[in-house]
This record gives C-alpha cells, structure tokens and sequence, in this order.
C-alpha cells in the first residue's frame, strides 16, 4: 500500500467528509463573493447606464470604450499602437481582474467535486451556457475563466460554452440590440450565440464524457487547516492564471492595437462585396474588444451610412471571440480547437452578412 493510500485509510470517512465539506465550502464562498460583488459593484451598473444611453453611446477608443491616453490619426503609427495598446488594457482592468480570480476559484472549487462533467454533450454544453450567461463578461475576460474550467477537470465543452454564452447571451447586451436596431438585425445577433453552442459538440468533440480527475485528499485535523489550505490553493491558481494569461494578453493587446490602427473602422468601403465581407468578418473575429462594444460599434457604423451587411457581419463577429481566447484556447486546451472556435465565428458572420446582403437585393 502506497503511503497516500495509507494517509486515506487512517483518516476515519466522517472526518474526510467533513473537511472536504469545509474545502467546498469555502471555494465556493470564493467564488460567490468575488462575482457578487463583481456583479453588483462594476458590471451590471455599468451595462445598465450603457443601455439608457440609447443612441447617445459613445466608443472613444478604436477597441474600447475608454481612452486613457488621448490617440490622434497624425501621430506616428508606433505610438498609436501603443496607446491603443494601454487604452485596451485600461478598459479590460476590471474584467480581467475578475475573470483572473472566478478562473482561479473554479480551478479550485471544481477537483473538490464530485463530478465535473455530464455523460452527454448536450449537458456538458448546456451547463457551459448556464455558467456563462450571467458572468457578464467580455470574450476576452471569460478566456481566463475558460483556462480554469478547461484545467479543474471540466469538459471542454462546458469550457467552450462558457465562452461563447458569457458575452454573446448576457440579458443587458441583448436588450441593447434589440433597443438600437430594427428585429430581424437583432433577431440575427440573438441567433448567433445559439448556433455557436449547437456547434460546440463538433468544435469540442467528446472524450472521456462522464470521468472525473483524481482528487487530493487532504488530511489536515481540523476545519481551520482545511479551510487555510484551500485559501492558500486559490491564491496558489491565482498565480498560476496570471503566469499563463498575462503575457498572452499583452500579446493580444498588441495585436488587437495593430489590427485597429491598420485597418480603422472608417476605412470600410462602401461598395458590398463577398470579400469584403470575408474580411470583415476575419478583422472582428479578431479584434478584442470590450463587453457590449460590437453592439456600440456596429451601431456607430450603422448610424454613419456603412452599408448594412457590413454592420451585421461586424455585429456578429466582434466581441463573439478574439485573438486572446484563441490563445489562451490554444495553450490549454488544443490549437485545432481554437481554430474550430475562430472558424464557426468567422463563418456565422460570413452568413449573416452574405444572408443580409441577399435580402436588401431581393427587396
């Protein structure tokens, strides 16, 4: 007998269950307090006050809603980057800093449990969308939380929906689209989330649906030990998620920065084209932006002449998925994966502008 199977058999089952109960407990306390305040404190009022604004919404940045650092377009291209870079980063402080914390939180809740996926895809997803839904955070924001879901022992599927429902299903972000366009522009963004979690089976295809990961028993003699060797396990993942997330988010900053200065938003043709859409639809699949900015955005453009097939490939892609995600999918799950994730975005935006420009030609 090895000596952890030891350890176990002279720990009498009560008394496992019982620190065990304290561990849950107190991740899950972790976890509650720091979205409770999260939601009450900085998200949802926020979203509020976005959604009263109506038609006076503003976008100061090129991908954010805020402008630290004031950009100009005769200002050397480096600086722009890096402004755009800073501004970015600013405006995602609140959100990556808790998508930083729940990321840890489930990394340390979920080993505690005693089943962390379904026997059915369909479960997997479902449960990814429920947890998702309410987050309120960007598809920048939720990657962090991904990780963690993807490393406790979580199906990839939960993970992926997760991602896909967090900024495309929030209640607040929906009520704004359906508020600044006409139904069938709104009904189109409400269907893309939807079609995105039908797919996550084939993005995410199952694999050992139904087992668990092996959990560590702890042994400690009292309820106090527990609940510190939990605390000290969260601040541990906490550590281990900026490790991962930190440099690839500055990377994605960068990018993002790059992509947006190169390619402004005033620079979309007027002229509706089949490639035109293509590239629209690749450059907001790729940019990260905030939560609630690819409605704010998409309306900018609409109220300025875009042409609407343009508007409704932006308004579907942006803010569905980023290069951010794509990375941090990429280092924890599988790159093919977080191709599978930037392809169906991309490609559901394809459709709905190739679909919206079809109707004003039939019209």
């Amino acid at each position: 007998m090895s000596s952890f199977d030891a350890a176990v058999s002279a720990v009498p089952a009560t008394s496992m269950r019982s620190r065990y109960g304290v561990q849950v407990a107190v991740a899950a306390l972790l976890a509650l307090a720091m979205a409770s305040y999260f939601w009450v404190d900085s998200r949802y009022p926020s979203l509020v006050k976005k959604l009263h604004s109506g038609k006076a919404m503003a976008v100061k940045g090129a991908i954010s809603f805020d402008a630290l650092l004031p950009v100009k377009p005769d200002m050397p291209l480096a600086a722009r980057v890096g402004r755009t870079t800073v501004n970015w980063m600013w405006t995602n402080r609140i959100g990556m800093t808790f998508g930083i914390g729940f990321g840890a939180a489930m990394l340390t809740l979920l080993p505690l449990l005693p089943r962390r996926r379904f026997k059915s895809a369909a479960g997997n997803t479902l449960f990814g969308a429920l947890l998702g839904t309410p987050l309120g955070v960007c598809a920048n924001c939720v990657a962090p939380i991904g990780l963690g879901l993807a490393e406790s022992g979580a199906s990839k599927q939960t993970a992926i929906a997760t991602m896909f429902s967090s900024p495309l299903l929030n209640v607040v972000v929906l009520a704004m689209a359906f508020t600044l366009f006409p139904l069938p522009i709104a009904l189109t963004r409400l269907a893309v989330p939807l079609v995105l979690l039908a797919l996550v089976p084939l993005i995410a295809p199952a694999k050992n649906i139904g087992l668990d990961l092996p959990v560590e028993v702890d042994c400690d003699r009292s309820a106090g030990q527990s609940a510190r060797t939990t605390v000290v396990r969260y601040l541990k993942n906490v550590l281990r998620i900026i490790a991962i997330t930190l440099p690839l988010m500055i990377m994605a900053a960068f990018l993002g920065a790059l992509a947006a200065e190169l390619l402004p938003a005033g620079d979309i043709p007027t002229s509706v084209s089949l490639i035109g859409i293509v590239l629209i639809a690749l450059v907001g699949t790729f940019l990260p932006v905030p939560m609630a900015f690819d409605v704010a955005l998409a309306f900018v453009l609409m109220t300025r002449g875009v042409a609407l097939p343009y508007v409704v490939t932006l308004l579907c892609t942006l803010g569905a998925f980023s290069v951010y995600p794509y990375l941090i999918v990429g280092r924890s799950m599988s790159w093919r994966t977080a191709t599978a994730m930037f392809g169906a975005v991309m490609g559901i935006g394809v459709v709905a502008g190739v679909g919206t420009m079809v109707v004003q030609r039939l019209i």
